[in-house]
């Protein structure tokens, strides 16, 4: 009968202050991870360095998506509230983003990748 409930989620008005009460999804997580000012920063410098084929560009872009991965999956100084607030539901699972996360980060490695010329 006292088991915990939305209406007690404390680490979900820390984390979540609009959340509605209901589970969030792997793609709402996704949805909500996209629109931060990081990732959105990260998408417009990615949309650079693969117009412009910078080499350091995308490295720039990798690591840059690599943090944003690493600050996703709670491994930074709040992991033990996003996994408080991810028990309770106002927290999704963020496979989804590491996965399309990753997948940018082999496309840009591979599209800036140096062109091998033949030597003639």
């Amino acid at each position: 009968m006292l088991a915990p409930a939305p209406a007690w989620a404390d680490v979900c008005t820390a984390l979540r202050p609009a959340w509605d009460g209901q589970p969030v999804t792997a793609f709402g997580e996704f949805l909500y991870l996209l629109q931060t000012p990081v990732v959105l920063m990260l998408i417009v410098a990615t949309a650079l360095a693969v117009r412009f084929r910078s080499e350091w560009g995308g490295l720039v872009v990798v690591i840059g998506w690599s943090l944003s991965t690493f600050l996703a999956t709670g491994w930074g100084a709040n992991g033990d509230i996003r996994d408080a607030a991810r028990i309770e539901g106002c927290v999704g699972n963020a496979t989804l983003f590491i996965l399309v996360a990753a997948l940018v980060c082999v496309g840009v490695v591979l599209y800036t990748a140096p062109l091998k010329r033949d030597k003639t």
